[in-house]
């Protein structure tokens, strides 16, 4: 669920899912947090709207973790993400995000489950992997963790694209004759005789 669709009452939070589902044709939720988002996730699946779980890093919370690090590196750290992820299966939940973690934790959260992990930055013993596609691609990611492997490298073909398309523009090569519309006389002046004109 979007950053402060959440973050409000119960009865509030319910009716932004309630929102996502019936106008935006979503037909799951997910919500970040474990141990604290226990009573919400209860009430979406009371609802009868499917939830996965987040728990680790939580992007939203990024402000309070205080950046983009790896989450349950201490012994009490490790316990308490084991914690929130238990809690949100507990809850309901049908499967669960574990981002940026030690990979012995994910695996072992992913062996005492009995819903789906789905790994993000949390070694490859997840049910199931993740990636954002933004990062996938690498189209305008600001920040690239460790756990990302870039398939392309989109903002820099873009920013060709567009430098390339500017020159153009500039010197007055585009758009050319062949990027131009032509009213009919124009065209039947063009053509040759005996030939048809193009209808456009």
């Amino acid at each position: 669920m979007p950053y402060g669709s959440f973050h409000v009452s119960l009865d509030e939070s319910v009716r932004n899912a309630v929102r996502l589902v019936k106008e935006g044709g979503a037909e799951a939720v997910k919500v970040e947090g474990g141990e604290r988002r226990i009573e919400l996730i209860a009430r979406l699946v009371e609802a009868e709207i499917p939830v996965v779980g987040h728990v680790g890093l939580t992007p939203q919370s990024v402000n309070t973790l205080g950046g983009f690090n790896v989450q349950g590196k201490t012994a009490d750290a490790a316990r308490q993400v084991e914690r929130d992820a238990r809690a949100v299966e507990a809850a309901g939940a049908f499967a669960v995000v574990l981002e940026s973690m030690p990979r012995e934790l994910a695996t072992r959260i992913t062996e005492k489950l009995r819903i789906p992990t789905i790994g993000i930055g949390a070694g490859p013993d997840c049910d199931g992997q993740v990636l954002v596609f933004h990062d996938l691609v690498g189209y305008a990611s600001e920040h690239k963790a460790k756990f990302v492997r870039q398939y392309a490298n989109l903002s820099a073909e873009i920013s060709r694209a567009a430098t390339e398309y500017s020159n153009d523009v500039r010197s007055g090569r585009f758009p050319s004759d062949a990027e131009s519309y032509h009213s009919a006389a124009d065209l039947r002046a063009r053509v040759p005789a005996g030939e048809r004109a193009p209808s456009r």
